[in-house]
Order: C-alpha cells, then sequence, then structure tokens
C-alpha cells in the first residue's frame, strides 16, 4: 500500500484511465461532466470522491476508481486490476480542491452507459485526437487530464501503456500556478526552476505546462 503525501484539506479522490486498442491505436474512455457540477462541462475520465466507507490511502482509492466507473459508465472494473499512474494536488486556493489518485487499466467487456445527467457524453478517442480538439478550442480539459493523455501519446497500445506504468513509479503532483508576462497561466511542478516561487524566465530546468490561448504546451527536463 501506498501512502499519499500530506495534502492539506483537499478531498480524496480517485480516476480511472480506461483504455482499448482501437482501429487506430490506443484509445480511452473519456466522459463529459454536467455543466452544472465541478469541473462542469469539461471532458474527464471516471472518477470521484473517496468515500469514507472505501477506506484508506491506496485502497480506498482502488475501491472508489471502481465504484465511479460503474455509476458513470456502466462497466465493472475490477479494483486489484488497477496501475498506480500517478497522484495530483491542486494549489491552494483553488475552488474545488481533490487530491487525486489516477489509474490505468484494460477497459472491461461491455457497453458504456451514461445517466445524461451527471454524465452527458462519451466517446472513445486517442490520446492526440484529445489533444488536438483541445487545441482547436473544441473541448474543455483540466490541467491532470491534458497531462495525462500527453503521458499516453507514446503508448503504442494498452499493453505498452500498462507495462510503462507498472514498470515506473508513482509520479506525485503538487500543483503551483503562476502567471507569465503575457497574462498566460503557469502550471508548475517539482523540478521547475521557479517551482518555489522563482523567475518563470530562470535558465534552469523545467517542469510546467504553458496554458495559451493557442494551445498548451508541456515542457519537462530530462532532470525535471
Amino acid at each position: 500500500m501506498t501512502s499519499v503525501p500530506e495534502a492539506d484539506d483537499a478531498i480524496p479522490a480517485a480516476t480511472v484511465v480506461l483504455l482499448r486498442d482501437g482501429a487506430t491505436g490506443l484509445e480511452t474512455l473519456m466522459l463529459r461532466k454536467n455543466a452544472q457540477l465541478a469541473f462542469g462541462g469539461m471532458w474527464v475520465f471516471p472518477g470521484g470522491r473517496v468515500e469514507p466507507s472505501d477506506g484508506d490511502d491506496e485502497v480506498g482509492a482502488r475501491r472508489a476508481a471502481a465504484r465511479e466507473a460503474a455509476e458513470e459508465a456502466d462497466l465493472a472494473v475490477d479494483p486489484e486490476v488497477l496501475v498506480p499512474f500517478a497522484h495530483w494536488t491542486p494549489p491552494p486556493g483553488a475552488p474545488k480542491r481533490f487530491a487525486t489518485w489516477f489509474f490505468l487499466a484494460p477497459a472491461p467487456r461491455g457497453v458504456v452507459t451514461i445517466d445524461g445527467g451527471e454524465i452527458h457524453e462519451h466517446v472513445w478517442v486517442t490520446p492526440a485526437t484529445a489533444l488536438e480538439r483541445h487545441a482547436a478550442g473544441e473541448i474543455e480539459l483540466a490541467p491532470p487530464t491534458w497531462v495525462t493523455l500527453h503521458r499516453l501519446t507514446r503508448a503504442a497500445s494498452v499493453e505498452d501503456a500498462v507495462a510503462e506504468a507498472r514498470a515506473g513509479t508513482i509520479e506525485y503532483f503538487t500543483t503551483a500556478i503562476r502567471v507569465g508576462d503575457a497574462g498566460e497561466l503557469v502550471a508548475l511542478w517539482h523540478g521547475d526552476v521557479a517551482y518555489e516561487g522563482g523567475d518563470l524566465d530562470a535558465i534552469g530546468t523545467r517542469h510546467r505546462l504553458l496554458m495559451t490561448k493557442g494551445g498548451w504546451t508541456y515542457e519537462r527536463s530530462p532532470s525535471g
């Protein structure tokens, strides 16, 4: 069992990135949230808060992720097959602070069914296509979703994605938000030269997401 670093008052949550091999490559299931709810209108992976009855730390997060896949997409996911991929903590002051486990899992057999209430649409899409649609202004994504999709563009198949996740270490993203000279938002993570409040233009390692109107850019130095 893996313990989570301190996340202040953030609400524990979990999400599952369900994967399948499609005709043009790796695909993931994405859902569009009701505009009246948290992250309303955004495209997300199935997920939600960890309830007290789920348990603590990674065990509870697994149960929550599986439950949300059933509730939001009508898919039965075994909590034991979930592969930890990352853990995200939003910056202080964010309106909805969910400290969220991200898991990967091969999609189970079954037809996706949504309720039309909490979830309004669903799609199986390649990570690259989802990022292209976001750059074109067609869909909204939160930074953790965007970075997850960006990381998955390297995988050619479900087997590749799951094997890479199993072989790697769980990465913890504790986000800091800054504003660039042109007014653009910049998300920063450990390893970035500016993470501890330094100059965004300083020479040094990068681990950041530049969120500009013309498209987002993920920058990460080999040592970042």
